[in-house]
């Protein structure tokens, strides 16, 4: 975000959300406010994050110049610059300093205009989008309706191998229907297209780009270098359509996936802005003068993944065993040190509008996870359980069920793996294991991409056509009473039948040089959504 009012620029129009919409009274349809208020009136759903940073972002001037170094959690050589294979913040955090989208989220997770000046629709099927003018690709090339068109719809081709082809899935058509306008049908309503635009895998790129050695974007920065697994260095667009951003000369982003030698390049002046901070180092970052950490509420979870399609996950005995084998208690202050909210085995969190409060909350029993461990025929035996520091608080995690289950009979073997290459050679592959899944901009998002059967990223390999029609029927449900009661009625499926464990929700903890300024947080993912080399600024 930047540091004009109320976190916007100038030029980044606003959209009405899907909340306002279902909450519209009076004898102003649906459809005038569809068309009248997409267009452009500042109409968003209030905040949930808990966020803490230093000082305010309207009170400050924009800085030009600097170099900024920025370092995650995670970096291989499956590393990046196509937006459609972006899988983790690493990626997410690259492709956004090359490209721009058409909307992007602001600090109340509402969608903003960015490459879009407008969007209109009468149903929520039919889409018109209104394309802004002057904007150029790093070639200088203007922007067209062609490039957004090939931008989506190659997210259907299977040989893209994009990782939100599931959601793509719902575009029944995207063309050009004048010379700076494209319609987008879809195969059911979806009042959340706006949101779903703003996700990192749908960020804009020319028309029939396949080589992505070098990106072409419309975005603020353009390559200097980039190794993957190494670095990624971006420097100024001279040339960008934003005036004034961004202030940056430049920006060098690399992982760091030890957690300890990450808070070190920080507080060592090596780096400005780490993501990913174990609760364990928030004192000794807020106790070293110069850097503050900031905290953000939020969906983030890790998970306890047993694979449905192999034993012993097969055997519903054994996931529900394996539930009550969470202490969620003792996991919110012995893995995350208090900074976390206790979750219900369910991915929902109470931030979002559709949190499903009513579910009873599942206890840690061992008595009842004795019973069900009993019946899956897994007392007495030894099950491995894979952990890694790339999945947050894991390891942690899985000692504390090592230590319940021994009271009951049963042998958890913590194999502890290393960060690397854990997500593409662990992660969905082992039969117990986590994952650690990033806040999604919507509840609809998050259970297409993470839990419906043709998902890619299904982590425990559920499937269940009930559950699947569901998710459509509720993402194009317009009353929001009739709409949250699905959402309630999917919590509790994945709640009961699927086989995931999720004791609590992450506050997302970051580390941040106070030189850094014009930090206005979003409560969906580090590093401002990823957005932040755009619009931050160095204070030396």
């Amino acid at each position: 975000m930047s540091k004009q009012e109320n976190g916007r620029h100038p030029q980044e129009g606003s959209i009405i959300t899907s909340h306002t919409l279902e909450h519209a009274q009076g004898g102003f349809s649906r459809r005038d406010m569809m068309r009248t208020l997409l267009a452009g009136s500042l109409m968003t759903v209030g905040g949930t994050g808990l966020l803490t940073a230093s000082g305010s972002v309207m009170a400050q001037t924009g800085k030009r110049g600097g170099k900024m170094r920025i370092a995650t959690q995670t970096s291989s050589t499956a590393d990046t610059l196509d937006p459609a294979k972006t899988a983790h913040s690493t990626d997410y955090t690259r492709v956004h300093m090359f490209y721009n989208g058409l909307t992007k989220l602001d600090g109340k997770l509402g969608p903003q205009m960015v490459l879009a000046e407008e969007m209109l629709t009468n149903d929520a099927v039919t889409w018109t989008v209104k394309l802004r003018k002057g904007v150029n690709f790093h070639d200088g090339k203007p922007l067209t309706p062609a490039d957004v068109v090939y931008s989506i719809m190659r997210h259907k081709d299977p040989a893209t191998a994009s990782k939100v082809k599931v959601v793509a899935d719902q575009f029944e058509s995207v063309k050009a229907t004048g010379p700076n306008e494209v319609q987008i049908k879809l195969t059911s309503a979806n009042a959340d297209l706006p949101v779903i635009l703003a996700t990192a895998q749908f960020l804009i790129i020319r028309d029939g780009t396949t080589n992505f050695s070098t990106p072409n974007g419309t975005g603020a920065f353009k390559l200097k270098e980039f190794t993957p697994g190494v670095r990624t260095i971006g420097v100024r667009n001279e040339n960008y359509w934003k005036p004034g951003l961004p202030y940056l000369d430049e920006v060098e982003l690399f992982g760091i996936p030890d957690e300890a030698a990450r808070v070190n390049a920080l507080l060592s002046g090596d780096v400005h802005w780490i993501n990913d901070v174990n609760s364990r180092s928030t004192g000794r970052v807020k106790n070293t003068p110069g850097y503050t950490v900031m905290e953000t509420k939020s969906g983030q979870y890790t998970d306890l993944v047993m694979r449905q399609d192999v034993a012993p996950g097969n055997s519903m005995d054994f996931t529900l065993g394996m539930k009550y084998l969470l202490d969620r208690e003792q996991i919110k202050m012995a893995a995350f040190r208090g900074y976390a909210v206790i979750a219900n085995d369910q991915p929902i969190d109470p931030t979002n509008r559709f949190y499903f409060a009513g579910l009873p909350q599942r206890p840690y029993d061992p008595d009842k996870a004795k019973f069900h461990l009993g019946k899956a025929g897994v007392l007495g035996s030894t099950i491995p359980i894979v952990a890694s520091v790339a999945a947050t608080g894991s390891v942690d995690m899985a000692v504390l069920m090592q230590q319940s289950a021994a009271k009951i009979g049963l042998k958890l073997d913590v194999k502890r793996v290393p960060a690397d290459g854990y997500w593409s050679n662990q992660w969905m592959k082992v039969p117990v294991g986590f994952g650690n899944i990033n806040p999604r901009p919507s509840a609809d998002i998050l259970l297409t991409q993470f839990f419906k059967s043709d998902a890619q990223w299904n982590e425990s390999g559920w499937k269940n056509p009930q559950f699947d029609q569901l998710v459509v029927a509720a993402r194009g449900e317009t009353d929001f009473t009739k709409r949250k009661a699905m959402y309630a009625d999917l919590q509790t499926m994945i709640h009961e039948k699927c086989g995931l464990g999720i004791p609590v929700f992450i506050i997302n903890l970051e580390g941040i040089s106070t030189k850094v300024k014009g930090i206005d947080p979003v409560p969906l993912g580090a590093f401002m959504n990823y957005t932040c080399a755009e619009y931050v600024w160095l204070d030396a």
